[in-house]
């Protein structure tokens, strides 16, 4: 049972409209292929009824009506006509699974509890709804109030239920606690259907979910994305991959290709970011970042595990940085459709590891322009090299240029102002060549632009076109800072002039 619209929904912040609801719905059950959806608790609010009634009739008009859930309480039957109104036919009711909280939350006696539990399902069955319970602090229950856990068990027993659901409200448990408890109870109550709710406060819950499975539960509830409260519930991508790769006497119908989309829809309606290291979703899980892994992948798949991202819609990245080497930039290079001699390899790679090293990010989108700028430099001897510069600019004053060149090994120095930072130097250089009786080319138009597709902050290359004699020429220059980017292409029209 997929939970991410009810457990899910109370990540702190997340509030899903009745529209994202509904869409969501009919992802998770036709496309995804998860069994059931738990969708709201009732009561809530009018959004919530508004939610649900859209849902309700959509599934009612896909025969989905019995996959679709409700968190419904011991109220006297005001959950029920809550559910009546809305169209739904499922609750799961929330009871309490250790005698702490029904002491000190509902003071009541056991006798009571069950009483009132028995009058609710009762109800249920008159208005054709079925039932399932909640035992909510099941598992401080298991620890400290066994007994009435037991007793409460023997109670269920006799009612006319789907299916328990034992939830480890406060993701107190370790894995061993979890197949000792859920073995207990299921060789205890052979013929009860139980169902697994895993909470991740100790990052535990894929394990806690492996032992409950190894333990004989039948059911599990999952979130997308690991959504709920505090450190959320078990993530229902990692949980899918676990039980198809470690546990194959387990069968799901959830659809692996669909969970990355699944996955990046929820995050954009909740705004609920996904760590770039998360398994399965995670934007950095299937990139290869050292060029150690990527030259293994290109040796019979020496860095590959089971873990496949063509298994999750997805597909398998090469990063570029201080670290990636030539097999990552090979990797990305072949995607583009790209070669390079040996020499320019070399060179290329120096320059990605030259921006990893001022901490920049490259990305495969990058590649072109650091190829071009590269290749263009060595269309040329250079005799000029801007050695050093200054730039100011302060708030009342004119910016200002102190600008160090050396021609054929002759050094210069010259400071000018202007009306921006390259205008500055530009002026100042306007003073080295006159001291040198040549005038500078005309600068004809400025363009600065970063790398279409690029979602990278690493890079902009500033294109110059110059005239000088009637003619017109262009030079790029490519840097993580724009005006950095200008004067490297002012020094390519340097040497060439």
């Amino acid at each position: 049972m997929d939970t991410t619209l009810r457990d899910g929904e109370q990540t702190s912040g997340v509030s899903f409209s009745a529209s994202e609801k509904l869409t969501l719905a009919k992802l998770l059950l036709q496309e995804l292929k998860v069994d059931r959806i738990e969708v709201a608790s009732a009561r809530v609010s009018e959004g919530e009824f508004d939610a649900v009634k859209q849902i309700m009739e959509w599934a009612i008009a896909e025969g989905y009506e019995d996959r679709v859930e409700i968190l419904s309480f011991v109220d006297g039957g005001i959950s029920i006509d809550w559910m009546q109104k809305a169209g739904a036919k499922v609750q799961n009711i929330l009871t309490k699974g250790s005698l702490n909280h029904l002491t000190y939350q509902l003071k009541k006696t056991p006798k009571e509890h069950f009483s009132e539990i028995g009058a609710v399902i009762a109800a249920a069955q008159q208005h054709d709804i079925a039932s399932n319970i909640y035992l909510e602090d099941w598992s401080n229950g298991m620890r400290n109030s066994q007994e009435y856990v037991f007793d409460f068990l023997d109670f269920l027993a006799t009612q006319p239920i789907r299916r328990i659901l034992l939830p480890d409200t406060l993701g107190i448990l370790t894995h061993t606690e979890t197949f000792d408890f859920i073995s207990k109870i299921v060789q205890r109550y052979s013929n009860l259907h139980f169902d697994f709710h895993g909470h991740n406060d100790y990052d535990l819950s894929v394990a806690n979910v492996m032992e409950a499975l190894k333990a004989g539960c039948h059911g599990l509830h999952l979130t997308v994305n690991g959504m709920g409260e505090r450190a959320g519930n078990a993530p229902l991508a990692s949980v899918i991959a676990v039980m198809n790769d470690f546990m194959p006497d387990l069968h799901t119908s959830v659809q692996e290709p669909s969970l990355y989309k699944v996955s990046k829809l929820v995050s954009a309606f909740t705004g609920f970011g996904i760590p770039a290291n998360k398994p399965i979703v995670g934007d950095n899980v299937f990139t290869q970042t050292a060029g150690i892994h990527a030259d293994g992948d290109s040796k019979k798949n020496l860095y590959f595990n089971d873990l496949l991202p063509e298994r999750f819609g997805r597909k398998r990245k090469y990063a570029l940085g201080k670290t990636s080497g030539k097999a990552n930039i090979l990797k990305n290079l072949q995607e583009l459709g790209l070669t390079l001699n040996d020499d320019e390899l070399k060179k290329v790679t120096q320059r990605i590891i030259a921006l990893g090293d001022k901490k920049e990010k490259v990305t495969k989108d990058d590649l072109p322009f650091i190829i071009s700028d590269v290749l263009d430099s060595n269309s040329y001897e250079q005799k000029v090299i801007v050695t050093s510069y200054v730039l100011t600019h302060s708030k009342g004053l004119k910016p200002s240029t102190t600008v160090a060149v050396e021609i054929e090994g002759k050094p210069f120095e010259e400071h000018a102002q202007g009306d921006g930072q390259f205008d500055a130097f530009m002026n100042a250089l306007h003073k080295v060549y006159a001291s040198q009786k040549t005038v500078l080319p005309e600068l004809v138009d400025y363009a600065v632009r970063i790398p279409p597709g690029s979602n990278s902050d690493a890079l902009c290359e500033t294109v110059i076109t110059w005239a000088r004699e009637g003619k017109d020429f262009t030079t790029r220059g490519l840097d993580s800072d724009q005006t950095v980017s200008a004067i490297k292409a002012t020094e390519k029209m340097l040497n060439i002039i």
